[in-house]
């Protein structure tokens, strides 16, 4: 449960599919253009999934379904290669002369 002033995350679909521009690749044209913004949740409290207005940090207004409260940055640089382990103790090796460096 969100309230006034938490900070959150929305979704909405911008355009959908068929108002989209013909000058688009076919793949692009298939799917809605979507949005995802953060900022703080105007409604008295709400609930995930709850159509909603925020505030962003430049004072634009936005509207869509809460998605997350206190959303965070969650990067992810892909699943473990262990190519790249034994690319890096090569390098280790040919840099600095051993496995110790």
């Amino acid at each position: 449960m969100a309230k006034k002033n938490d900070w959150v995350r929305i979704h909405r679909h911008v355009l959908e599919p068929e108002e989209r521009t013909g000058k688009l690749p076919d793949d692009t044209k298939r799917v809605p253009l979507e949005m995802w913004v953060k900022g703080r949740l105007e409604n008295e409290c709400a609930s995930i999934g709850d159509e909603v207005t925020v505030v962003t940090c430049v004072g634009r207004r936005e509207h869509g379904q809460l998605i997350e409260v206190d959303p965070c940055y969650d990067l992810n640089y892909g699943a473990f290669v262990p190519e790249i382990l034994t690319m890096e103790e090569s390098l280790r090796r040919a840099l600095f002369g051993g496995d110790e460096a």
